[in-house]
């Protein structure tokens, strides 16, 4: 048995293929990220995981890319979780922005784009990913992401700058004070998946003008810091996943085209074209025949 795994900071794809490519069962799990969990962590979550129970036994191959897997470091936190459950198998350990390169990639180079939970970019030319800009986190970064937008709704609702109608919404949804998003965001762990929850708010308000100068200003930052440092790059495809851009494809794609930039696919999840791209390119089967 082959698993795949897609993970973001909230949550975890997993699908599991047989030794013929076929998939068996899919499932999902809180997002693994180096930065925030542990190995221990993750070991437990494993443990605690059904699907995992009935399957571990006949799993040879673990291929997972997650967000934070970024180092040799980062990806060890990572691989020694899985290697303590999975003892039957050889795991590999990937970066979301592979992940997301190779579910973009359709045979030419092309910049590659999240716009998830966070937010980060790379050019791909089929062999080798080229970071320009680095991710910087929700603290100083995650331009465009769901943390993004949430952080800007939060903090408006607690400096009273929201528009009444969404501020009153927005009380009614979530009754949240200043303490307890204080006590989230800097006191708590996992302060980025806080901040991006609030995004269906603002995906329930989408039409809203509010909302879209908010996501425009995200977009807009993000395209000037994690597109346009590429050279030559008004010359190539410029593809996203994730489920920001997936909602708000519309604003995005107006907001490429004011500086020019070509959009390419748009994929909400890309654990799907993740799964061909192994099949197909990597040629998984061929290591287990």
């Amino acid at each position: 048995m082959i698993l795949i795994a897609e993970s973001g900071s909230t949550k975890c794809d997993w699908v599991l293929l047989d030794l013929k490519g076929r998939e068996i069962d899919r499932w999902n799990t809180i997002g693994f990220n180096p930065y925030f969990h542990s190995k221990e962590m993750i070991v437990t979550t494993l443990k605690s995981t059904k699907e995992f129970k009935v399957w571990k036994e006949r799993i040879e191959q673990v291929w997972f890319y997650g967000a934070g897997c970024s180092t040799t470091e980062l990806k060890t936190i990572v691989k020694n979780g899985l290697d303590e459950f999975f003892v039957n198998s050889s795991n590999h350990i990937g970066h979301d922005l592979e992940a997301a390169a190779f579910a973009l990639y359709e045979g030419e180079p092309l910049v590659v784009c999240i716009l998830g939970t966070g937010s980060n970019s790379c050019m791909f030319d089929g062999n080798k990913i080229t970071e320009e800009t680095p991710s910087l986190a929700y603290v100083l970064g995650d331009e465009g992401s769901a943390s993004f937008i949430g952080k800007k709704l939060v903090s408006d609702y607690l400096y009273k700058r929201l528009p009444k109608e969404l501020s009153d919404d927005f009380t009614n949804v979530y009754g949240i004070t200043k303490d307890c998003v204080t006590d989230a965001v800097y006191n708590k762990p996992h302060a980025n998946v806080y901040l991006a929850s609030f995004g269906p708010f603002a995906g329930k308000w989408t039409a809203h003008p509010y909302i879209k100068e908010v996501v425009k200003d995200g977009f807009d930052k993000f395209i000037d810091i994690h597109i346009s440092c590429f050279p030559n790059m008004k010359q190539l495809p410029v593809s996203f996943v994730g489920s920001v851009a997936k909602i708000y494809e519309d604003t995005l794609t107006d907001c490429l085209h004011e500086r020019g930039y070509k959009k390419g696919k748009v994929l909400a999840k890309p654990i799907n074209s993740l799964i061909q791209y192994h099949l197909d390119v990597l040629d998984i089967l061929s290591v287990v025949r």
